[in-house]
Order: structure tokens, then C-alpha cells, then sequence
């Protein structure tokens, strides 16, 4: 893939402002648009692929890595990720069961009766997405100095950008699957 912060005229740097990279987008894309004049559908469709890699920070940080020729590694989860992991597949386990039970489910009182442990189920997956939100949210936070380290030439703020990468990824598909579960209670 091509440079997606060269594409859309942005710094090379791992904590992007939402609100600068939307303009950047907008800006680039109006351009590049195949209805106006000089538009080409080919350069319009590569920025739109840009802005979707540096929306998503676990993304963008796979970009940045990628420019820096950063080869993949494994990392490891730590002992708090495995924690939360060790949570999650319970709980996902748990709407699973559920769900299989509810669908049994022919009468109006039996539905009923599994309303208490839906609730149950809804609000241990509320918590379990507030926490996730919440540590996803911490990590967030290391972007900036992050960048302050990568902009000296320390080279072991690489590693720690692939760890950082590696934890966003495994908190993006988790809150995924917990909205996922969420949903399928809903339905």
C-alpha cells in the first residue's frame, strides 16, 4: 500500500488528530473525486483506503510499522490482557448458550422466564465493553509520547509501537465481539 499519510499530507506519526485527519480526507478526496475536473477514480479510491487505515488506531500503527519496514513478530499477550481474555470467552460462551436456550423457547412463559439471565447476560457484557473501552482507552493515551520517542531515533520505541499495535488489534475485535453479542441478545 502506499504511503496513506503522504496521501493525505499528514505527519508521520502514530497520535493523528480525528479532526485534522477528517479534514486532510476531505480535502484530498474533493480533489482526487472522478466528478470534478481532474478527478481520477483510481487516486480517489486509494485515499479513501488511506483515511480508513489511520481512522482505526490499531491500523495506522500497522501502516507506521510497515513504513518503518518493521518485520512481524508474535507478542505475547501479558498477564492483564489474559485476564480480560480469560473473561471474555465465558461471557461470549455464556450469550451462546443463552441464545441456543432462548431459540428452544416455544411458549410465551418460557421466554419469559429466561428474561432475569438475559438481563444478566446484557449487563456482565455492558461491563466487560466499559472495561475494555476503558483499558483500549489507556493505551491510546501512549501515542503521544510514543511519537516523542520515535521522532529522537529510539529505535526500542519501534518494539513498543508493535506491542501497542498488537494490544490495539486484540481490544478492537474484542469490543467487536461484545457488540456482537450485545446485538444478538437484542434480536
Amino acid at each position: 500500500m502506499p504511503n496513506a499519510f503522504a496521501l493525505l499530507g499528514l505527519p508521520r506519526i502514530a497520535a493523528l488528530d480525528d479532526e485534522a485527519l477528517q479534514q486532510a480526507w476531505l480535502a484530498a478526496s474533493r480533489s482526487a473525486h472522478p466528478d470534478q475536473p481532474g478527478g481520477d477514480a483510481t487516486r480517489a479510491a486509494e485515499i479513501n483506503t488511506a483515511y480508513e487505515t489511520l481512522q482505526a488506531p490499531e491500523k495506522r500503527l500497522k501502516h507506521l510499522l510497515e513504513l518503518h519496514e518493521v518485520p512481524w513478530r508474535t507478542v505475547p499477550i501479558d498477564e492483564p490482557m489474559m485476564a480480560l481474555f480469560g473473561k471474555m470467552g465465558p461471557a461470549l460462551q455464556a450469550v451462546t448458550a443463552f441464545l441456543k436456550r432462548k431459540q428452544a423457547a416455544t411458549s410465551a412463559l418460557a421466554k419469559a422466564l429466561l428474561a432475569p439471565d438475559e438481563m444478566r447476560l446484557r449487563e456482565n457484557l455492558e461491563a466487560l465493553g466499559t472495561t475494555l473501552d476503558a483499558e483500549r482507552s489507556a493505551l491510546l493515551e501512549n501515542l503521544p509520547a510514543l511519537d516523542a520517542r520515535l521522532s529522537t531515533g529510539d529505535t526500542a520505541a519501534l518494539s513498543d509501537l508493535q506491542i501497542l499495535q498488537a494490544r490495539l488489534a486484540y481490544f478492537s475485535k474484542w469490543q467487536a465481539q461484545v457488540r456482537e453479542a450485545l446485538l444478538s441478545l437484542m434480536l
